[in-house]
């Protein structure tokens, strides 16, 4: 075993979320109660792995979080790696997680890498899956080939890029997919195994703004356009549409965001689950041809949630001008 004081150090953090939750008798349902270090205490094998450092930054579901809670977020975990730390590790609610994950990529400069996990059953529940998924999120945090890669996601052993996970089943386990391209890597008996070699990364300064809003609506059958034709006048500042299939809309929205794109940046997603939008196969109206034609930009292989965190940034550091750019194809 290492000399304590050679270990690496290793900063984790809680914001709450179900691997923080247990039930009482005087409440219904489960709640956030436990801190970062009782979390902690399940796992004295993480001591003679790292020198922890430990803190507790909320107690709250993660469909709670918002974008200034986040932002505070990072500006603790880059004081972490200020301080030497050899990687920073979040736990918190898997409801967002896909998205607070991306939030944070945009915005990771370091080398270190920043681990994400939680657990899809609460502390006091049965075959709990919180310890393990942070034990392995610790093993991924301090494997040689996690440097360099960005904000990471660990859930069930597997782990995954934050630009393309996300949360795919409700209450299940296995909860957590990569669509298209898979994860990264898996977790087998401690090691880390990558599937992936890391890649060259992009990333945003801090925004200057932060009281901004992007709007995201979801095209469906028979849609009125009355919350879109609204966008404007509510004052949001972009635009995101979970459009049908490859990124389609009906005629009647497309006539509107034909109104819309040239006053503020409006992306076309889909919002199947997997596969990107298209961009020269079909041509009526509403299609990605008639779409781009008009100014509005097709999201490729990001997920409408995704490009909301993207152009809420981009808006936030004054390159919104950019934004074709920064969305994968």
């Amino acid at each position: 075993m290492k000399a304590h004081a050679n270990l690496p150090k290793l900063s984790i953090a809680s914001l709450g979320g179900t691997v923080s939750m247990r039930a009482s008798a005087s409440e219904c349902g489960v709640m956030p109660k436990l801190d970062c270090d009782e979390q902690l205490a399940e796992l004295p094998q993480l001591r003679e792995m790292a020198q922890l450092e430990a803190a507790t930054l909320g107690l709250l579901p993660s469909a709670s979080l918002g974008f200034a809670a986040m932002l505070e977020v990072l500006a603790w975990a880059r004081g972490e790696v200020a301080r030497g730390a050899h990687a920073v590790i979040l736990t918190q609610g898997t409801d967002s997680l896909e998205e607070t994950a991306y939030f944070l990529d945009l915005l990771w400069p370091f080398d270190a890498p920043l681990v994400m996990t939680g657990a899809m059953r609460a502390a006091s529940q049965p075959g709990n899956d919180g310890p393990a998924n942070l034990l392995a999120a610790a093993q991924v945090a301090l494997a040689p080939g996690s440097r360099g890669r960005g904000v990471l996601v660990l859930m069930n052993d597997q782990v995954h890029c934050a630009a393309r996970v996300r949360k795919t089943a409700s209450l299940a386990m296995a909860a957590f997919e990569s669509p298209g391209c898979g994860a990264l890597g898996d977790v087998v008996e401690g090691a880390v195994v990558y599937r992936q070699p890391s890649g060259p990364r992009e990333v945003l300064p801090l925004p200057h703004r932060t009281g901004h809003r992007v709007a995201m609506l979801e095209a469906c059958l028979d849609a009125d356009t009355a919350l879109l034709k609204a966008t404007a006048a509510l004052g949001y500042e972009g635009l995101v549409i979970a459009g049908f299939g490859a990124g389609h809309v009906s005629g009647s929205w497309s006539e509107v965001l034909g109104h819309l794109a040239p006053t503020l940046p409006v992306i076309v997603a889909t919002r199947t689950g997997s596969g990107p939008t298209a961009t020269a196969s079909y041509g009526f109206a509403g299609a990605e041809i008639d779409l781009q034609s008009k100014g509005v930009h097709m999201a490729g292989q990001l997920c409408p949630r995704k490009c909301r965190i993207l152009l809420w940034l981009l808006i936030g550091t004054g390159r919104q001008q950019l934004l074709h750019g920064w969305l994968p194809r």
